[in-house]
């Protein structure tokens, strides 16, 4: 049974210079899909940046806690610099993945791929609920270049599926998961279709950062975010494009708990939050040594 679609949009833009970004989760319709709660695209123009462009190291650090902070290249470069000593550079294809836990002080530098020549960037950063029994962990950070990744080929040569989070037939991502969420990146080429089998009663959606896609018999623009309802299994896609496209979904189960955000803290309650701000101020986080 397909899945029927439960709402899609389209959020305006912000922009620094050639580099815009897509603030896609929340938005008016829902607070989260399944346990992710945040979702933004950092982007620039293939054809709009003016040489390199980077964003400077350890000057935008932030105080998080109670997610799991996921940031997927998929193409630039992000630099990460954390308070429990990691300083670790990813490039195109590569995934960053932070366990806030019970409170870590990070900063990821997004810029150009040195080793490219082109300047084009495409970067997604999603956060996503811990259960109450996780957010008192330590923090932990793992990362994964982009052959550590696991990928699957599609059918009758129509493209291929990576595997960032969660699992997909018989391939699993490294990360730990928490709420049976899940990452894809499907290519999908010119002319091509597959079928996606998704859980039932699981929520979901896919956004399209580079180009229109038929979903279920339906056409999307790019930059949209396309939720669908719990219920049924498959997603069809159809790239009606000359030329190959990217499309990301996700989702996981929906959170049984209740969700209480206030600027990088995601807790249960309104006093869990206090605690947290309080916490920081008493320099439980540590601090990014200098490099």
């Amino acid at each position: 049974m397909k899945k029927k679609i439960r709402f899609s949009i389209q959020h305006p833009c912000t922009s620094a210079g050639d580099v815009k970004t897509h603030m896609l989760l929340p938005n008016k319709f829902v607070q989260a899909i399944g346990p992710f709660v945040f979702l933004q695209h950092i982007f620039s123009s293939k054809h709009s940046m003016n040489g390199s462009y980077k964003a400077p190291a350890g000057k935008n650090s932030h105080p998080y806690r109670g997610m799991v902070i996921l940031t997927y290249i998929i193409s630039g470069e992000v630099e990460h610099l954390d308070s429990i000593g990691n300083h670790i550079t990813l490039s195109s294809g590569g995934v960053h993945w932070t366990n806030t836990g019970k409170g870590i002080i990070q900063d990821e530098a997004v810029k150009s791929e040195l080793s490219s020549d082109s300047p084009e960037i495409s970067i997604l950063r999603f956060w996503i609920n811990l259960p109450s029994a996780h957010k008192s962990q330590n923090p932990g950070y793992l990362f994964f270049q982009s052959d550590e990744i696991p990928i699957q080929e599609l059918e009758d040569g129509a493209g291929w599926i990576k595997i960032l989070l969660g699992g997909y037939g018989v391939s699993n991502a490294q990360a730990p998961c928490y709420s049976k969420e899940f990452i894809y990146h499907i290519h999908l080429e010119a002319g091509k279709q597959c079928s996606i089998k998704t859980r039932e009663k699981i929520d979901c959606a896919v956004f399209l950062p580079s180009n229109k896609v038929v979903m279920n018999d339906i056409e999307f623009q790019a930059d949209k975010l396309i939720a669908f309802t719990s219920h049924g299994e498959i997603i069809e896609l159809y790239n009606s494009s000359e030329t190959a496209t990217d499309i990301i979904q996700f989702g996981g189960e929906r959170c049984s708990e209740p969700i209480v955000a206030e600027e990088t803290f995601v807790m249960n309650t309104p006093h869990e939050i206090t605690q947290a701000y309080n916490d920081f101020y008493d320099g439980k986080y540590g601090q990014i040594k200098d490099f």
